[in-house]
């Protein structure tokens, strides 16, 4: 698509023309490397481990239950979506307690119960979508992050290997949509940083960049419109969207001041705040607000929905607020009283969950969450008189144990090398790992992890970018580079497949059992 700028009084197209001339030293900073130029190859890589990744999620998703029941929070959000089918979109219990999250996830899960039933297939059908466009997104981001096809496929075998994003997509819980719709919103400010420098380039090789200290406008931003879009259905599943919204709406102020700075702008950060932090605001903040308040869409067309006639009933003051819409006034105390429960969801010092675990234990998946667990009469197929089916949510450790070290060397080529691809995975994945820092009282569990998961894959790809060296470093340094890269992928792939017994809660004997369990926390 041909880039549209906006001078202050007309639009602009690029002369075709002037791009036929070299580029000059501000445009290439500007536009660094290309993409690949291999789009077929791109794409089959792209759909083949697509593919490959919904087969190995698909595969006996009716596995486990509790005697054809849901297992662990499957309990609470299966039943929900289920009344949400049966209600036309909306729940009624009025033990509100237990509906302490917004819509969309449920929604999304009543589809599949719509499709295949009250049955596991159908609470998990889509989940495990989830979990494959996740493999989709995570191949596409990690191409465009390094400009290579090889190591999108490389992000692609971890991700598809990786126990934390295989588990929950087979579950049916939240938090596989909340990293769809973050990893989604996360490349769409991607796709909208590389727009900016594409516009700006046209600025440049035609002459006008410097026609305003500020630097040019850069007209409608559909990307970024389509982040606010992501980040919203993502607020729409749980409200930990909220430090998304701030992490990724400063990611993208920092890669516009950026941006201008490498066109020659002359005030580059005035620059920004002037042209593109309103249209941000809109973008990046009301953007989701309304895309969560539609999410609610059946609540506020019925009557008997949880709490959706609350100031009625209580006759509630509504004080300075009055000029609010009721049905808004409801949802918002509605949605106070459920901040409260969340608060207030603390650890019974007398009665510890068994399973509970801190964030700072998340990185390394030192406590992972026992789901489903069924040994002696109960289990069978082992081929021996006892047998284990546990189902164990775990990160693969060839990955997760290199979290730490990924996050200390991103930082390190953030502040020191400057280099923003490090930078916005580190971004992606501290917004959802430092707020959990904040209540440490709070009852937390290891599938809070989930959306950390992506990004660990795309830290640990540019990783293995630069240990696979570029071609023009020679024969021999890009050769050992490649026995590197190929002995960890298939130590990877090999952790995966160990772990896959207690990954699907497939029948085991008791020693091999124990033999998953590798620390003492495991058990």
């Amino acid at each position: 698509m041909t880039a549209l700028l906006t001078r202050d009084n007309e639009s602009v197209r690029p002369d075709p023309v002037d791009a036929l001339r070299p580029p000059s030293d501000r445009e290439a900073s500007l536009l660094g490397r290309g993409m690949p130029t291999d789009r077929l190859r791109g794409w089959i890589v792209t759909l083949v481990l697509t593919l490959i990744g919904g087969i190995i999620r698909i595969q006996n998703l009716a596995t486990p239950t509790d005697k054809g029941t849901p297992v662990f929070d499957e309990k609470h959000y299966v039943p929900q979506a289920w009344q949400m089918l049966r209600n036309g979109g909306y729940e009624d219990n009025y033990g509100y307690e237990l509906i302490v999250h917004p819509p969309l996830a449920k929604h999304l899960i009543a589809i599949g119960e719509w499709l295949f039933g009250y049955n596991a297939w159908g609470w998990r059908i889509m989940p495990a979508l989830a979990g494959t466009l996740i493999v989709f997104l995570t191949i596409r981001i990690a191409r465009r992050l390094t400009r290579s096809t090889l190591l999108g496929a490389v992000a692609g075998i971890l991700v598809v290997s990786d126990g934390v994003l295989h588990l929950q997509s087979r579950m049916g819980m939240l938090d596989i949509f909340i990293a769809l719709f973050v990893l989604a919103a996360f490349a769409c400010v991607l796709c909208d940083r590389d727009q900016v420098r594409q516009r700006l380039a046209v600025a440049v090789r035609e002459g006008w960049i410097d026609e305003s200290r500020f630097g040019p406008k850069l007209g409608f931003r559909w990307w970024r419109f389509a982040g606010g879009l992501m980040i919203g259905l993502t607020f729409g599943v749980k409200w930990s969207a909220l430090y998304y919204i701030a992490a990724f709406g400063l990611l993208t102020v920092f890669f516009d001041v950026a941006a201008r700075r490498a066109a020659g702008v002359q005030r580059p950060w005035v620059g920004t705040l002037r042209r593109d932090v309103l249209p941000a605001l809109w973008a990046i903040v009301v953007i989701p607000i309304l895309v969560y308040l539609a999410c609610y869409w059946a609540w506020f067309a019925s009557e008997t929905a949880t709490d959706r006639n609350l100031v009625a009933i209580k006759d509630l003051d509504p004080g300075f607020w009055g000029w609010i819409p009721p049905a808004l006034r409801s949802l918002g105390n509605y949605s106070m009283n459920v901040l409260d429960f969340h608060a207030h969801l603390v650890t019974p010092k007398d009665k510890p969950h068994p399973w509970e675990s801190k964030p700072w234990t998340w990185p390394m998946g030192l406590r992972p969450m026992l789901y489903a667990y069924a040994g002696g009469t109960d289990a069978t197929g082992c081929g021996e008189s006892t047998c284990v089916r546990a189902t164990m949510l775990i990160g693969t450790p060839a990955m997760w144990w290199l979290a730490l070290p990924m996050l200390g060397w991103s930082a390190w080529r953030s502040f020191f090398r400057a280099d923003w691809r490090y930078a916005a995975v580190l971004v992606g994945y501290l917004a959802g790992f430092l707020p959990w820092f904040t209540n440490l009282d709070r009852q937390m569990y290891y599938f809070y992890a989930t959306p950390l998961a992506p990004f660990l894959v795309l830290g640990l790809t540019l990783v293995l970018g630069q240990i696979l060296g570029s071609a023009k470093r020679g024969f021999e340094r890009r050769g050992t580079g490649m026995l590197v890269v190929a002995l960890y992928v298939g130590l990877v792939v090999a952790n995966f497949a160990w772990l896959w017994p207690i990954l699907n809660g497939e029948a085991i004997t008791n020693e091999h059992w124990n033999a998953e369990l590798w620390l003492p926390s495991w058990k």
